[in-house]
């Protein structure tokens, strides 16, 4: 320590012209001492030098920024603390709270529908794939055989009309698409990159160009050709299950018919539709539309895939979702209606949606939605006599005068059950009725107490393998499934009634559950407080109402403009 102080006291001298001229001084003529000290004894020089020292460190210090420290001899120790004395950090210091920190910013950033793979998705692959898709135009596809028609567009067979090396091998579907075929296009490149298996095989999708002023050309959408078979026409079929039996293996097995065959067969059914619905859903993407004509069975891997994606939301960043707006079928269409409540506002910027997207999420849990319909496409499969449309909107209306409970229904119908729904019974009571069990928890009249696509994958339906054996991803997966699978409602009830305490009149304020009913109050004569309260609520309503309407209208021609830089065109 002296050998430093003495090399940092002789460097400063060295540099500074203020302290030069001192060390030219001798010490008998040095300004800083008293001038008995400069003829004063040994002793008493040495306690002169000591002080002389102190003083020049402390102009010294200034030049170099650290702190220069002296024996404890001269100084007393602990009046005063260098920092070169100081302990310095070796590194990171890890604590508890910190740990559990970092795990909660983990978990949400990858919790449903998942914020960092978003991000990851929409600025990185999504930007990639852009620079290195190939581009075509209507001019290099021959149309063929026409394969259906919708409300929003019409589906052809197709073929490239010319060989390029960057061309899929094999026929095309084509379909060219008016009303919502920009979405469709986002839904489905969506999907190809986060959930390929799951739905079909989309090649790509553009915006044809038109004459001028002939408004806007038409979206074409290209898929590769993987069948025409549909679930709902399998489904019509004297043969079903059967039938899918022969697709699935490849040939038909020899063996007898029966309910336990059967089982298998519409196990396995299952087991496909939710492991693709539950692909769907963690990536974010809520379908809508979930019913037999919108399944297809892909002949390539025998399985069935979702498609029609024109109606779906992509709840990650926002897109398609309009808080009154809903697109549904209502033969499948679950109660409510609705995705998420109609008090959640309209989607802001995609980098804002998609940090915000699990919390809305867990709040709304949009998934249940289509979870409903594939429950109700599990009821037809095991129903023959509820296979027609007509069947199924009179069944919709015996669920829903039983409070969509279907025990109650059961109650209702059994004792006078034909043979049809006697046979439907009998098949989901195999195994002490864990099939039953399966359809009530997807069939509910609330959304939050229906079970998830995940969950139902866990469910013991599924212990056995049905007609194939799970691949071992798939079967990894399962696993994970059960493992992981907890049930939250009660936490969820809990929390809902915490947040619904804290507006109460003891509190300061009301319920939204009590406003709502002042709203539905009707006046009566002879109160004028209650009429001039009511009459308030009811004006506060109409502007809050009219302001919604006018924001969401903003929002639907900004994202208008927002979908042309991401659809590419012939032009």
């Amino acid at each position: 320590m002296a050998i430093t102080a003495g090399a940092g006291v002789d460097l400063g001298l060295s540099r500074s012209p203020f302290l030069s001229r001192f060390k030219k001084m001798t010490p008998n003529r040095c300004p800083f001492l008293p001038r008995k000290a400069r003829r004063a004894k040994p002793a008493l020089a040495a306690m002169g030098a000591a002080d002389l020292l102190a003083e020049l460190t402390r102009h010294v210090e200034p030049f170099f920024g650290v702190g220069v420290g002296l024996p404890c001899t001269v100084m007393e120790c602990g009046d005063i603390i260098y920092r070169s004395t100081l302990p310095r950090q070796s590194g990171l210091t890890i604590t508890a709270p910190g740990v559990a920190l970092a795990l909660a910013a983990v978990s949400y950033l990858w919790a449903t529908p998942g914020v960092a793979p978003g991000f990851f998705d929409m600025f990185v692959l999504a930007f990639v794939e852009r620079l290195f898709r190939p581009f075509y135009r209507k001019d290099d596809f021959v149309l063929g055989k026409k394969l259906g028609e919708g409300a929003f567009g019409v589906v052809f067979r197709a073929s490239f009309a010319k060989s390029k090396p960057s061309a899929p091998k094999g026929d095309l579907v084509v379909k060219k698409a008016t009303e919502y075929g920009a979405v469709e296009i986002w839904m489905n490149e969506r999907a190809r990159r986060a959930c390929s298996n799951s739905c079909a095989d989309f090649v790509y999708g553009f915006r044809e160009s038109s004459p001028k002023g002939k408004g806007k050309g038409e979206y074409w959408l290209i898929w590769r050709f993987e069948g025409v078979d549909t679930l709902s026409d399998l489904l019509t079929s004297k043969e079903f299950p059967y039938n899918v039996e022969a697709k699935i293996l490849g040939e038909v097995q020899d063996l007898p018919k029966g309910l336990e065959r059967e089982n298998r067969i519409i196990q396995t059914i299952m087991r496909q539709l939710l492991f693709a619905l539950d692909s769907l859903h963690s990536t974010g993407i809520v379908h809508r539309d979930i019913k037999p004509q919108n399944i297809i069975f892909s002949e390539g891997s025998r399985t069935f895939k979702i498609i029609d994606l024109g109606a779906a939301a992509d709840l990650r960043v926002g897109i398609n979702y309009v808080p009154k707006e809903f697109l549904l079928d209502p033969r499948y269409a679950a109660p409510e209606q609705y995705i998420m409540s109609t008090q959640t506002p309209s989607a802001p910027s995609a980098p804002v949606a998609t940090a915000l997207s699990p919390v809305l999420w867990q709040m709304n849990l949009p998934d249940r939605f289509d979870v409903y319909s594939l429950g109700l496409i599990f009821l037809q499969m095991a129903f023959p006599s509820l296979r027609t449309d007509s069947s199924l909107i009179q069944f919709n209306r015996q669920l829903k005068r039983c409070g969509y409970d279907l025990e109650a229904w059961r109650k209702t119908v059994e004792p006078r059950a034909n043979s049809d729904l006697r046979k439907g019974f009998d098949l989901l009571d195999l195994e002490r009725g864990i099939g039953w069990d399966l359809l009530t928890s997807m069939v509910l009249y609330k959304a939050r107490q229906r079970t998830s696509a995940k969950a139902a994958l866990a469910h013991p339906y599924f212990n056995q393998e049905g007609l194939l054996g799970l691949s071992y991803m798939q079967n990894l997966r399962l696993q994970w499934f059960r493992a992981t699978q907890k049930d939250y409602g009660e936490a969820a009830q809990w929390l809902v009634g915490l947040m619904a305490r804290s507006g109460t009149a003891s509190q300061g304020g009301f319920t939204e559950v009590q406003l709502e009913q002042l709203r539905e109050i009707e006046p009566k004569k002879g109160t004028v407080q209650r009429n001039g309260l009511a009459s308030f609520l009811l004006l506060q309503r109409k502007i809050i109402k009219s302001l919604n309407n006018n924001v969401d209208e903003i929002t639907r021609q900004s994202k208008r403009i927002w979908w042309s830089r991401w659809i590419p065109s012939e032009e």
